[in-house]
């Protein structure tokens, strides 16, 4: 598979090689658009060789990297699943992750100013590689222009995802034009999704060569489909101020979208849990939709390890900020081979001798599962929820190799029970869910058909159990109506924060844009 130029000569793209050439300057965002900056990158100005425009797909890809930070972040810290408790002088960024994770941001504050305005301008910054991209291949014509073209919206397609899963309407725009856009419903981008998603599918190949590893196949925009018809009724709601008015389910269109990734014959459940995200995780069968990283260069790698392990634990230094709550570790069960993901108890052990590694004050390092204060907590406090290992000897903090999987077979085994047990098909959903459940278990231990009501929550567990750290809690519990319950920390519920706000950022820039209610 390939992309042909007007030249007409082949070569595939290894997206791990071409991660490696230096970044292009695709530098303007979609909601500044007054002028064109001297050095952005046009079809007319740039992409005069097959290099360039191989370069100018990869970097469509490469964009994704940019994702692991803010959008990931806001998945996971502002649930359950993850929490950044003040260490000392660390982690405290003028009180920005306990916003966060409290759920206290409002338009105008730390989290809002810079996560949220941050993954806004990640995420249109993709969405702008890629028109610009679509333009150029579209331009240059060629033999296989239809399947990169076709790469490309799904690209875009799922750039346009994240943007709706995380602030609602926002502007659509598909073409290089330099100007101020609007935005457009949620339910319109909804569609939009749907239709390219749909358009693109039937194009893209079904598998790559291996040298073109990590490129979107036929199962990535299914997986995305199922994805978003499980979540169909909030992303075509409406939200208010009082919270979400539930749109149309699509639960029999998430069963067929599952279901063609599960009957392709092209992924299989990897026997081996973890090895799904090993330092060599490429290999993966149950990979379906992947970001990939690499060790080779600092910077292009994965820095999710660094972010929970104590300072002492790697070299070069982690972060040791992130933690998990006491009451999210509790529920699994200790049988789970899945609990294996948490570091908890000790001494703890350096991933580069193997030694066991002391605080900073000379006691081993222990970790707790509780975290006494969240705002001035021990340095060894809260369990580390450490699915992603490193790499011991990596260069940098930000050069660990894992890929990051986006979609993977599990995730289409449990989407299509949920949609089943809407549909009153609890035992048929049951089966699917202890088909997850059963490399998990030595002896099996599969659950119970119960009721209806009884098989949603056990759902909303096994997804906690099977995707935890995979950036899917948020979007899960606001599915379930539990995203902005009270907890132990809050003082009122706020409904209307299932969407984050518009940065006043961007507000500011583009008059077109309008809040979300509540903000």
């Amino acid at each position: 598979m390939h992309m042909t130029t007007p030249k007409q000569s082949h070569r595939r793209i290894n997206l791990r090689a071409l991660l490696m050439a230096p970044a292009m300057a695709l530098v303007w965002g979609c909601t500044d658009l007054t002028e064109t900056p001297r050095d952005a990158l046009t079809p007319d100005n740039a992409f005069r060789t097959e290099d360039e425009i191989l370069a100018g797909v990869a970097s469509v890809y490469a964009g994704l990297r940019g994702t692991m930070w803010g959008w990931y972040n806001l998945n996971e810290v502002t649930t359950d699943e993850i929490i950044v408790p003040t260490r000392g002088t660390d982690w405290y960024d003028n009180g920005r992750w306990l916003e966060i994770h409290r759920q206290t941001w409002n338009a105008n504050s730390g989290s809002a100013l810079d996560d949220m305005n941050g993954t806004w301008n990640t995420l249109f910054s993709g969405v702008a590689r890629a028109n610009l991209m679509i333009e150029v291949v579209e331009k240059a014509g060629g033999a296989s222009s239809a399947m990169t073209l076709a790469e490309l919206r799904t690209l875009r397609a799922w750039y346009y995802y994240m943007l709706m899963d995380f602030f609602g309407g926002v502007p659509l725009v598909t073409t290089t034009e330099v100007q101020q856009n609007p935005r457009v419903s949620r339910d319109s981008l909804f569609r939009f999704i749907e239709a390219e998603l749909n358009a693109a599918r039937t194009v893209l190949p079904e598998s790559w060569p291996a040298s073109s590893y990590g490129r979107v196949t036929r199962g990535a925009a299914d997986a995305i489909l199922a994805s978003m018809y499980l979540n169909a009724q909030v992303f075509t709601g409406t939200v208010t101020a009082a919270g979400l008015t539930a749109g149309q389910a699509r639960w029999q269109d998430a069963i067929a979208a599952a279901d063609r990734v599960l009957n392709s014959g092209k992924y299989s459940l990897n026997p081996d849990f973890q090895a799904n995200f090993s330092i060599d995780n490429e290999g993966s069968p149950e990979n379906i939709f992947v970001i990939v990283h690499t060790a080779a260069i600092p910077g292009l790698g994965m820095s999710l390890p660094m972010r929970g392990l104590h300072y002492r634990m790697l070299a070069p230094e982690p972060w040791n900020g992130f933690a998990t709550l006491a009451e999210t570790y509790r529920a699994f069960d200790p049988a789970d081979k899945r609990r294996q993901v948490f570091l908890i108890g000790g001494p703890q052990r350096s991933y580069n001798t193997g030694e066991p590694v002391t605080d900073r004050q000379g006691n081993p390092l222990i970790f707790t599962d509780t975290i006494g204060n969240a705002e001035a907590a021990a340095e060894n406090e809260g369990a580390r929820l450490m699915k992603y290992p490193p790499l011991p000897g990596a260069p940098n903090g930000d050069s660990h190799p894992n890929d990051f999987a986006l979609f993977r077979l599990a995730e289409m085994y449990l989407i299509k029970a949920e949609a089943l047990n809407e549909l009153g098909q609890t035992a048929a959903a049951v089966e699917l869910i202890n088909t997850v459940r059963a490399r998990s278990f030595s002896p099996p231990k599969p659950i119970a058909v119960g009721s209806q009501a009884e098989i949603r929550a056990a759902i909303l567990n096994e997804r906690l159990f099977e995707l935890a750290g995979e950036a899917k809690r948020r979007q899960d519990l606001i599915r379930h109506g539990r995203f902005t319950e009270a907890r132990r920390f809050k003082t009122a519920q706020q409904p209307y924060k299932i969407l984050f706000p518009i940065p006043q950022t961007q507000i500011q820039t583009n008059p077109l844009l309008e809040q979300n209610p509540g903000y």
